[in-house]
């Protein structure tokens, strides 16, 4: 099936680096895709950033981002260098890239993590809930499903897609489950 409402991000992705062998990390406003069955993609410190984690069970392909701000719209330069660091352009750069390797947006499995509010409790920002806001409006434009989400609250999350298995985990306050 053909997503034609994702728009291609004609810009520069910043990507993750490898830490060791098998693992990948995606730091802030960066990005890891995959199709080897043998990595691992993490990302670290979910606090009111979100991390984004989709897999196509048929395809073996599957993709990990971690966005820190809703709208490109409020700094276009940055936006125009680093996509990723937002939501609304960095999701959809993770699914086309995650298309191009073969996925199928009807199969997909989207988790997502954080938007909480770590640092400003009173809710003045409200940043972590913006960035759901952001994140959801993308899902609907383009027709897709959240398959699970743990989000909000005070405590920092690690996201990690393990290739091989097609699972996603989340790693808080000391114990790690799967999303």
């Amino acid at each position: 099936m053909d997503w034609p409402r994702i728009e291609r991000v004609l810009m520069p992705v910043q990507v993750g680096s490898s830490t060791r062998e098998g693992i990948r990390v995606a730091g802030i406003g960066e990005m890891l895709v995959s199709n080897d069955v043998r990595e691992i993609l993490v990302t670290y410190s979910l606090g009111s950033c979100v991390g984004v984690s989709v897999f196509d069970p048929e395809a073996g392909v599957g993709g990990l981002i971690h966005c820190m701000l809703p709208s490109s719209k409020i700094e276009a330069d940055k936006a125009v260098k680093r996509p990723c660091m937002f939501v609304d352009t960095g999701v959809i750069a993770l699914l086309q890239a995650v298309m191009d390797l073969g996925a199928i947006g009807s199969r997909m499995t989207i988790k997502v993590a954080g938007a909480g509010s770590p640092m400003d409790q009173v809710g003045r920002f409200k940043i972590g809930e913006r960035n759901m806001t952001t994140f959801r409006k993308v899902l609907w434009k383009n027709g897709l499903m959240l398959a699970a989400e743990d989000v909000g609250g005070t405590e920092p999350r690690t996201m990690s897609l393990y290739m091989g298995l097609g699972r996603t985990t989340i790693r808080k306050n000391g114990s790690e489950g799967e999303l």
